[in-house]
């Protein structure tokens, strides 16, 4: 194992609206927003407790259009690590690829078919 499903990350217009949908849906609450809270929303348990389900805008997303291959599902997985350095050499070697992209804590990669995702750490 290299790391631990932190996120489930959904791309959408309204970050909050949707959270707020899900967190109906689900019974989760709201644990993580930033400071508008148009950006970034998080659902999940108390602290550590995962995995959490997070909404990111995308202002110009294209709607999913299922089974349409032309506007296909959209999200990404953020999996939580203790040394990225590891965790990153070990998911190059499973045949990942490093993307632009990365913050204080995590990085962005594809898998071999292409989907992104983040290494993250605390």
């Amino acid at each position: 194992m290299i790391g631990r499903l932190r996120s489930t990350v959904i791309d959408c217009p309204d970050p909050r609206a949707l959270a707020g949908f899900y967190a109906e849906l689900l019974g989760m609450p709201l644990i993580e927003e930033n400071s508008e809270g148009d950006e970034w929303v998080v659902l999940g348990g108390p602290p550590g407790h995962l995995p959490r389900l997070a909404f990111q805008k995308a202002l110009n997303l294209r709607a999913p259009a299922w089974p349409d291959p032309e506007r296909p599902q959209q999200f990404h997985l953020d999996v939580t690590v203790d040394d990225i350095e590891a965790a990153e050499k070990a998911a190059l070697a499973l045949g990942a690829r490093r993307l632009p992209g990365e913050g204080d804590g995590w990085r962005v990669y594809a898998d071999p078919a292409g989907h992104p995702f983040c290494l993250c750490w605390d």
